[in-house]
């Protein structure tokens, strides 16, 4: 079966490597233009063109999709599939059109729940103990298409957006090349769209602490914001980037109070049911490092209340 890729960031890059160690046959791959990045704003490739070049697949990158630009491209390679992951735009009708066999997305999460941008960091945010992988025929609605797969797997108690990223790009992977090999043999089935939920880009403003929640709701959000934009707080009239963080029990002080530390635990701030140990965090003007490694030149005022 001659499939067309078409993805963008490193989460696709991942995808489209095991398409390719699990034998399928990537005719092309379609990327959305290089974007210039860094001080320099030197153009820089997307990860999975730097993936296809690396295993030698042609490379396409139409500036836009709506006005047909992609068509001299289909008519040349003459897909039988196209598989999706994370493009980053809305395919147009005549693309979902064209293949005999549809367009595949895989989408990281277990649809219908958690349609939209951000579905790994909203279900580690929402404190949701399982989440899973979808493979689906596309429609013009965002992520409304019949189901094929579905694979369904836990979120650790203290698992980050990045590891669990990390664990949905493989599987994600996987289960794409399942469903292309079995294609023929899978019966679509429509989503349940009164079950769906929505999971909204995440912006840097999101990431700011409120200590006023309960213990588990704070401990979620430090690792659903991990490792973008990474959770924070203001400390001293600085912002303070919390990376990793345990749960308490209750204490006594003010929600935000930073009312003590224990050697190998962390810095310990109250919140309104429990507490939460800082292990791992960057203060202003200082890199990342570990609690008791930033004590050893720097002091902490306790009772600061982080706001």
């Amino acid at each position: 079966m001659r499939v067309l890729f078409m993805g963008t960031p490193d989460i696709a890059a991942t995808c489209l490597e095991i398409l390719a160690r699990n034998g399928i046959e990537v005719i092309g791959a379609v990327s959305q233009p290089d974007k210039p990045k860094g001080r320099g704003h030197k153009l820089m490739p997307t990860d999975v063109k730097v993936k296809a070049e690396e295993l030698r697949i042609p490379v396409y990158q139409p500036e836009k999709l709506k006005n047909g630009e992609l068509q001299p491209i289909l008519d040349e390679l003459k897909p039988d599939l196209i598989a999706v992951v994370a493009y980053g735009k809305i395919l147009p009708k005549y693309i979902l059109d064209y293949p005999k066999y549809g367009c595949v997305n895989m989408h990281v999460s277990l649809l219908p729940k958690l349609r939209g941008a951000a579905p790994i960091q909203w279900a580690v945010i929402n404190g949701d103990e399982t989440t899973g992988v979808t493979t689906m025929l596309m429609a013009e609605g965002l992520d409304t298409g019949d189901i094929l797969l579905q694979k369904e797997f836990g979120i650790g108690e203290y698992e980050t957006s990045e590891e669990l990223f990390d664990r949905m790009a493989q599987e994600g992977g996987e289960i794409l090349s399942e469903t292309i090999k079995n294609i023929e043999n899978i019966t679509p089935r429509p989503q349940n769209h009164d079950e769906h939920t929505y999971a909204p880009m995440i912006s840097k403003e999101m990431a700011h602490i409120d200590w006023s929640k309960p213990t588990d709701v704070i401990s979620k959000h430090i690792c659903g914001m991990n490792s973008w934009p990474m959770a924070y707080s203001i400390y001293c009239g600085e912002v303070m980037k919390i990376i990793t963080a345990r749960k308490g029990e209750p204490v006594a002080g003010e929600n935000g109070e930073i009312v003590g530390y224990e050697k190998g635990k962390g810095l310990r701030v109250k919140t309104c049911d429990g507490s939460i140990y800082i292990q791992v965090a960057q203060f202003a003007g200082s890199k990342r490092m570990g609690i008791d490694e930033y004590l050893r030149g720097h002091e902490i005022k306790y009772g600061t209340v982080l706001e």
